[in-house]
């Protein structure tokens, strides 16, 4: 893998530019970046241009408008990096590979280089063990929504390179760890370790991955301190001054550990919050 140079920066679109999209899109375009971005929100084209962002209004659905087909297609001509990065909660049940296909389409059609994925660790079951990429394999017919929509990215016949990034649960600011349980009562699987990872290290970490040319790959991607629920979250809600939940005594079952060797051996980029109790006072 290597770096682009000042002068060969590909264009780049963010499509979802949400809590993470935005300040993505943004350092892509103080990195020197040529970047579009969409927003279903018409207040924040606004924000889009002021943030030196070419904006667009994008809605997708399942039965997309002729407008909103014709806005997609302007918003990839010309472009070399795909950041595809809406939320499956934006789609009804078992709706987010139809909601996506209009994109995939056009990736395919408009001759797009690369499509960053911006997936999640839910694809992977929760079984009392480490999670590795290889354990959740996306394709068109996958049993997962969100495998079946990674599975319309991998590329065909060489069209295209994509990278699947699968995140762990996003905080950081506004979005405080502290808030998600505080209050609650009687919340099963005390044990369970937690899978985090910080807006600074996803945005951090998906430019490292456009800049490096890190395609072909699927990657996990969270902070290595996995904390056990009780603990972390006691700790979180207590640091903003809330009410800690409490946990079932009885219910000792743990889960899923994500496994995140892989892009830390792979992407020239050290994470900044591995210790997620210590990260709690940057959010």
């Amino acid at each position: 893998m290597t770096d682009y140079s000042s002068s060969d920066k590909p264009t780049v679109a963010v499509l979802g530019c949400g809590w993470l999209g935005l300040p993505l899109a943004r350092a892509l375009v103080a990195e020197g970046y040529a970047v579009a971005g969409s927003t279903t929100t018409p207040a924040r084209l606004l924000t889009l241009r002021d943030a030196g962002i070419t904006p667009y209004l994008l809605q997708l659905g399942p039965d997309i408008t002729s407008t909103d087909q014709d806005t997609l297609r302007t918003l990839l001509t010309g472009v070399d990096v795909l950041v595809l990065n809406v939320p499956p909660r934006t789609a009804a049940a078992g709706g987010y590979p139809n909601l996506l296909r209009p994109v995939a389409n056009a990736v395919r059609e408009l001759g797009v280089r690369n499509v960053l994925f911006v997936s999640s660790t839910s694809v992977y079951p929760n079984e009392m063990r480490p999670m590795r990429e290889a354990d959740a394999v996306s394709s068109p017919d996958a049993q997962s929504d969100l495998l079946r929509a990674e599975g319309q990215f991998t590329p065909r016949q060489g069209q295209w390179l994509s990278t699947v990034v699968r995140l762990g649960g996003l905080f950081g600011p506004d979005r405080p760890p502290g808030r998600f349980l505080a209050g609650r009562n009687d919340l099963p699987s005390p044990d369970a370790p937690v899978n985090l990872i910080h807006l600074d290290d996803c945005i951090g970490l998906l430019t490292s991955i456009i800049r490096q040319q890190a395609w072909g790959y699927t990657f996990n991607a969270c902070a290595t301190h996995h904390p056990c629920r009780r603990d972390f979250y006691t700790a979180a809600a207590q640091y903003l001054g809330l009410a800690p939940p409490t946990f079932k005594a009885e219910d000792s079952a743990g889960g899923k550990t994500i496994d995140s060797n892989l892009v830390r051996r792979t992407v020239d980029y050290t994470f900044r919050y591995d210790n997620l109790l210590e990260a709690l006072e940057y959010c």
